[in-house]
């Protein structure tokens, strides 16, 4: 299975000057299966909550139907984050779109620093979606700090996180490393790069946008380039959860003792 992520840096507030940008980023892709980062359409740093309510949108809205033309045009599924706004409730959300249209949608549950002002934490729980018979799991950037998001994927058999981030600390890409190996999944880590100065505010992402295997091993990592990349996997190998002929990693949790 073809799959990916795209990452750049977006202009703040610029809906279609950054779908344009993936748009042109995306020519000529052969893939099954693409992420792109958190708040992909709109950037990230919001002043106030008003800016997010008039950049906000429905999950079915116009930013949907541009990935669902794309989705359809290469025959891909993609995973993207965008600003939700369910009536008067705004969720930093992401979804997952086939060519045949709408998956699923995951409501990012730990909000990060000031997200909490603006944000709604996510009341989606952690579901596993299906997409040409591969299980896939979604989380946003900061749930990844908490190792019982990605487990909760595992344990309902998810074989590759699909994890869009627009990070600015520098422990996550390393620290995916871990998470697929206890989990013995596939991670699509989509950051975004650059850099946002917005009166007074400034937040620097970090890139390093990457594919890690069930066995730990990163297949592709970047730096701070716009860019888009793609890696063959057998997501089959997600399927396996023995460390070795001994140990099996889910088999031999002892939740009988957890949280005791």
């Amino acid at each position: 299975m073809k799959v990916g992520f795209v990452q750049f840096d977006p202009f703040f507030g610029e809906k279609e000057k950054n779908l344009a940008t993936v748009e042109n980023l995306l020519k000529g892709i052969d893939a099954e299966l693409i992420v792109l980062p958190e708040l992909f359409n709109t950037g990230y740093t919001f002043l106030n909550k008003a800016e997010l309510t008039d950049l906000s949108e429905p999950a079915t809205g116009s930013s949907y139907d541009f990935i669902l033309k794309l989705a359809r045009q290469y025959k891909c599924a993609f995973a993207y984050g965008f600003a939700e706004k369910d009536n008067d409730i705004l969720y930093d959300s992401m979804a997952l779109v086939s060519p045949d249209g709408l998956v699923g949608v995951y409501r990012k549950i730990h909000l990060f620093f000031e997200e909490k002002k603006f944000f709604q934490p996510g009341d989606t729980g952690f579901h596993v979606f299906e997409y040409k018979n591969i299980k896939l799991g979604m989380l946003i950037c900061f749930d990844w700090i908490y190792p019982e998001a990605m487990r909760t994927l595992a344990v309902k058999g998810a074989q590759i996180i699909l994890h869009p981030a627009n990070l600015v600390t520098p422990y996550c890409p390393d620290a995916m490393i871990t998470r697929a190996l206890e989990n013995r999944v596939f991670i699509i880590l989509a950051n975004r790069c650059g850099e946002e100065k917005r009166n007074g505010k400034t937040n620097k992402f970090i890139g390093q946008s990457e594919v890690v295997s069930p066995q730990g091993e990163i297949l592709v990592r970047v730096e701070q380039q716009e860019c888009i990349k793609i890696v063959d996997i057998d997501p089959a190998l997600a399927l396996d959860k023995k460390f070795n002929e001994y140990n099996d990693l889910l088999v031999d949790r002892r939740e009988d003792l957890y949280f005791k």
